[in-house]
């Protein structure tokens, strides 16, 4: 039998995180299997089913709050993409979904004849562009949107229409998330960062009960939050942020003498991940990345001051290297044995002169 529902409301925002998020990678398959099994013969429990009282009772639980008022209604529409927005309180990036990373849904929307596993939406008010604002259901939004604009002209949008409260907003979609392997750690942490502001003062205690989660995991995640874009740079994609070996990142610049050769060195890095993509080369891996970053400190100590800056594809093996800038001008040496070609020594040249300025040394100061 099809949940009802205020039951998919409910999981979501019961007492048992883990069973939640579980519950939405469930409701896929619950949904394809409602339409081809036949009608089930009722049988005696069995002793695992017996066991489940306390889910039993955290469902009556979240059910409860249902009927408290916490969601005050639940009401299911067909609606048009186009008139529903995300809500910018949601981990997941609209910009980062593309057909590649929704392929597999877009697949099974075909073969299903439809959407089958309702989005949550709620009303806005405001707004002349738009009804809706998805809490829940960002990459179903994104592919039914991508239907409608090629072929499927007239699939359409499945939502869960549901009165929440931005604090409420923010648990539901955070449990939809955990169940989701494509919402990075850097994603995820961000959007932790955001909402123990604007959602509870600040209070990281009071955050990790809400969410039911441990506050030292938590505070690891605001931690990896606060790395600065200009060294996420570094990283051939934000995805590439993983959040143990980021928070030792975010430990290291914490150190006033370190954070500079860190910064500089993810500068070199965004140059060289630049130069490799514009030749159509493999990116810097992340734990290279990472091993470069924690080491600068320690490396710049050592290094030559004459030596300011080399450039390296993506093995290690340095390119170029600049061995002094002054008013007269700058001396950089070009490295034999290096395998580059003329268009990646010429795409390296450009990104060291780029950095030269950025760093107030370079011929235009």
């Amino acid at each position: 039998m099809a949940r009802k529902q205020s039951d998919y409301l409910a999981a979501l925002l019961s007492d048992e995180p883990e069973a939640a998020a579980a519950a939405v990678q469930q409701e896929e398959a619950q949904a394809t299997e409602a339409e081809s099994a036949p009608p089930a013969v009722p049988a005696a429990p069995s002793r695992q089913e017996r066991s489940r009282g306390t889910t039993l009772l955290g469902r009556e639980s979240a059910l409860a709050r249902l009927a408290s008022g916490e969601v005050r209604q639940v009401t299911q529409l067909l609606l048009d993409p186009a008139k529903v927005r995300i809500w910018d309180g949601n981990a997941r990036h609209q910009a980062h979904l593309n057909e590649d990373n929704c392929r597999e849904l877009i697949d099974s929307i075909i073969a299903e004849g439809g959407q089958k596993v309702p989005a949550v939406v709620r009303r806005i008010e405001g707004d002349a562009d738009h009804d809706y604002e998805v809490i829940a259901g960002t990459r179903r939004h994104w592919s039914i949107s991508w239907l409608r604009a090629n072929s499927y002209s007239d699939m359409m949008f499945v939502a869960q229409v549901a009165q929440l409260d931005d604090e409420a907003a923010f648990r539901l979609a955070d449990l939809e998330n955990r169940a989701r392997k494509d919402v990075s750690d850097l994603e995820r942490a961000r959007n932790y960062a955001e909402a123990l502001k604007a959602h509870y003062g600040s209070h990281l205690t009071r955050m990790a009960e809400r969410l039911k989660l441990s506050k030292g995991w938590l505070s690891k995640m605001i931690k990896v939050a606060g790395i600065a874009d200009s060294i996420i740079d570094a990283f051939a994609s934000p995805a590439d942020v993983q959040l143990k070996p980021a928070y030792a990142l975010a430990q290291a610049l914490d150190d006033a003498k370190a954070a500079p050769a860190i910064a500089a060195e993810a500068n070199r890095l965004a140059s060289e991940q630049r130069a490799l993509r514009a030749a159509g080369a493999a990116p810097i891996a992340a734990a290279d990345v990472l091993k470069r970053l924690v080491d600068a400190p320690r490396i710049a100590q050592a290094a030559p001051k004459d030596e300011p800056f080399t450039f390296s594809n993506q093995y290690g093996r340095p390119l170029l290297t600049v061995q002094s800038v002054n008013r007269q001008g700058m001396t950089i040496r070009l490295h034999a044995g290096s395998g580059a070609d003329y268009d990646t020594l010429a795409n390296a040249l450009r990104e060291t002169l780029a950095h030269l300025e950025r760093q107030g040394v370079g011929l235009q100061r």
